[in-house]
C-alpha cells in the first residue's frame, strides 16, 4: 500500500510543479541615429535601455533614455532620464508599486529632477491582445533648474497604461501620467509616451516613439510643452 500512496502523492505533486511560475528576464536596447551634412548639418542620437525581471508576484523594471541633437556643431537638444520601479501583485488584477527616477533637460530649464512614489495598480481590461491598467498614488519631487533654484513638493499621481498586441512581438503602447502639485494647485504636469514596435527578426525590431511632456508652470522663459519623436531599432536579449 505504501507504493500506492507514493504514486498518489507523485500524481498530485507533478501538476503543481508544472504550474509553478518561472522567473523571466528581458533586456532591450534602443538605438536611433541621424546625420545630415551638406546644405544642412544636423546630428541626432537617441539610445535607450529597458530591463524587466519577473519573479513570482514581484516585477523589477529599469529604463534609461538619452536624446541628443546638434546643428552646425551646437547642441540643440539634450534629454536624459533613468527610472527604477518595483511592482508587487496581490491578485491577477490588483497590486502595488514603488518607483524612483531622475530627469534632466537643460533646454527646458531643468538642471535635475528626482522623483519617488508609491501607489496601487489595477487591471481595468485584461484580454489576450488588449491590456488597460490604472494607477494611483503619491509622488515626491525634488528639482533644481539651470539657474540653481531648488524646489520640492508632493504630488498626487494617476496613470493609464494601454498595450495592444498585434502579435507576440508587434505591439502598440500608450503610457499617460498625471501629476498634480499638492503645494501649488496650478502646477499640473502631464507625461505621455506612445510607442509602436514591429519585429524584423526574433531579436531585432523597428521602434517609433512619441514623447510629450507638459508642465503648466514651466521654468521662467521656457515653453510649457516638449515633444520628441524618435525612430530606430530595438535589440532584445
Amino acid at each position: 500500500m505504501r507504493w500506492m500512496s507514493a504514486l498518489c502523492l507523485l500524481l498530485i505533486a507533478v501538476p503543481v510543479k508544472a504550474q509553478a511560475p518561472k522567473d523571466s528576464f528581458r533586456l532591450a536596447f534602443d538605438l536611433g541615429f541621424v546625420n545630415a551634412s551638406g546644405n544642412t548639418d544636423v546630428t541626432t542620437l537617441n539610445v535607450g535601455e529597458h530591463l524587466a525581471y519577473v519573479s513570482g508576484p514581484w516585477t523589477l523594471a529599469h529604463q534609461t533614455i538619452a536624446i541628443e541633437g546638434r546643428s552646425h556643431g551646437a547642441e540643440t537638444a539634450a534629454q536624459y532620464s533613468s527610472d527604477l520601479r518595483v511592482d508587487r501583485s496581490f491578485s491577477p488584477r490588483f497590486g502595488a508599486y514603488a518607483l524612483a527616477g531622475w530627469y534632466r533637460n537643460p533646454f527646458a530649464g531643468i538642471g535635475r529632477r528626482f522623483g519617488e512614489g508609491v501607489g496601487l495598480t489595477a487591471k481595468i481590461v485584461a484580454q489576450p491582445h488588449d491590456v488597460l491598467s490604472g494607477e494611483g498614488g503619491i509622488s515626491f519631487v525634488q528639482e533644481r533648474n539651470t539657474a540653481f533654484v531648488t524646489n520640492s513638493f508632493s504630488a498626487g499621481r494617476a496613470a493609464l497604461l494601454y498595450k495592444h498586441s498585434f502579435t507576440d512581438a508587434a505591439n502598440l503602447q500608450e503610457a499617460l501620467e498625471f501629476l498634480d502639485d499638492l503645494k501649488h494647485s496650478d502646477d499640473r504636469r502631464v507625461n505621455s509616451e506612445t510607442s509602436l514596435t514591429a519585429p524584423l527578426s526574433k531579436r531585432v525590431s523597428l521602434k517609433m516613439a512619441y514623447l510629450i511632456r507638459f508642465q503648466n508652470l514651466p521654468e521662467p522663459g521656457f515653453k510649457k510643452t516638449d515633444r520628441v519623436f524618435t525612430t530606430g531599432v530595438q535589440i532584445v536579449f
